[in-house]
């Protein structure tokens, strides 16, 4: 197993570095000072906005939703989430290029909504999937 780890880690360490490599050796200087802003900007983002939002969003579920029905609109957030963070620049680039690349051209809001609504049905569907066999149990003291 440990063999394993390192031979993991080395081929990990070994792709990284021929990574930096190519980046020195074909991108331009300004692109690399372009790429440092947006990963630092990235971080910003990630640990100033996005990460306080989702505590505060945890926290306030912890307190207002049943632990029973915590988990469904937990995992519909998350999901909510990711497709949100796909589609966004996906919809700020419509109409950016040629109807030949017709990728960019299709209605990514109209989509999302629609993938978000799917999304809801089955974490809703999911939901009451759970608590019919609860009830088909009988009563329980957990939730």
């Amino acid at each position: 197993m440990r063999t394993w780890r390192i031979s993991l880690a080395t081929a990990g360490v070994l792709l990284g570095l021929y990574g930096v490599f190519r980046l020195l050796t074909n991108v331009g200087f300004v692109e690399l000072l372009i790429l440092a802003a947006w990963l630092i900007a990235a971080v910003v983002i990630h640990d100033g906005l996005l990460s306080p939002a989702v505590l505060t969003v945890g926290w306030f579920l912890a307190r207002r939703v049943p632990p029973r029905a915590r988990r469904y609109l937990q995992g519909l957030l998350i999901v909510g989430g990711l497709l949100t963070v796909i589609a966004i620049p996906l919809m700020l680039r419509r109409d950016s290029q040629p109807a030949s690349k017709a990728m960019l051209q299709q209605n990514y809001g109209g989509n999302l909504r629609i993938l978000l609504a799917l999304a809801a049905a089955l974490s809703l569907l999911l939901y009451a999937i759970r608590v019919a066999r609860r009830t088909d149990e009988g009563p329980s003291t957990v939730g």
